[in-house]
């Protein structure tokens, strides 16, 4: 058997290609500008960081609340204007008033804690409230004086199919209402919400 001679066994070497200075600036540029990210997004955290209060609130209306001079939106549903009006048996209420008057109610259950980290457009905290174990989110949308707005949809369910609160009659979505009112449109308070008031914090926009 005829044996190859050894050098037919050699390794092709190659040589790395220098980068050129262009290349270079490009890569130390670049390492500054994700350097420079890091550091803004690592001194904003405190931005995106939970709040946590507690104590007796105003009741603005049926989703929003002052707490220790902090405004706060309850996350996740929309409840009626407190100017606006419904009709039940034919008749207009003042189903903006009934709603605020709700949420009072279930305010009288304790001491009210609210937590949240987001910001709506208005910027009002958005949180999540609590008063003697009876979340108050929930519990609007459950007893027909608030809708779903970016969660809470099974609670909205069992309280139009039982007929109650706004849903024992006629009404506009608050979001509806607010547009012919010449309110400010603002998106319901699902994961893109979220996402975007978290890069709002962030950035500095809110």
């Amino acid at each position: 058997m005829t044996r190859r001679p050894a050098e037919s066994y050699r390794r092709r070497r190659y040589s790395a290609r220098p980068r050129s200075r262009f290349q270079q600036l490009l890569d130390y540029a670049l390492a500054a500008a994700i350097l420079g990210l890091l550091a803004l997004v690592s001194a904003r955290l405190d931005h995106v960081s939970t709040r946590q209060l507690a104590g007796e609130p105003m009741i603005n209306d049926g989703d929003s609340i002052t707490l220790k001079g902090e405004r706060i939106r309850l996350r996740g549903i929309d409840a009626p204007e407190y100017m606006q009006t419904c009709e039940r048996d034919g008749v207009t209420y003042p189903c903006g008033r009934r709603s605020r008057e709700a949420l009072a109610r279930l305010a009288k259950n304790g001491p009210v804690n609210c937590s949240g980290w987001e910001r709506d457009r208005y910027g009002r905290l958005l949180a999540t409230c609590t008063a003697g174990g009876i979340e108050l989110n929930r519990r609007q949308v459950e007893e027909g004086w608030a809708v779903a707005y970016g969660n809470y949809e099974d609670a909205e369910e069992s309280a139009r199919e039982r007929g109650l609160g706004i849903w024992a009659g006629s009404f506009e979505r608050p979001r509806d209402w607010r547009a012919e009112h010449g309110g400010r449109a603002e998106v319901d308070h699902g994961a893109f919400a979220r996402i975007l008031n978290w890069l709002k914090a962030i950035f500095g926009f809110v």
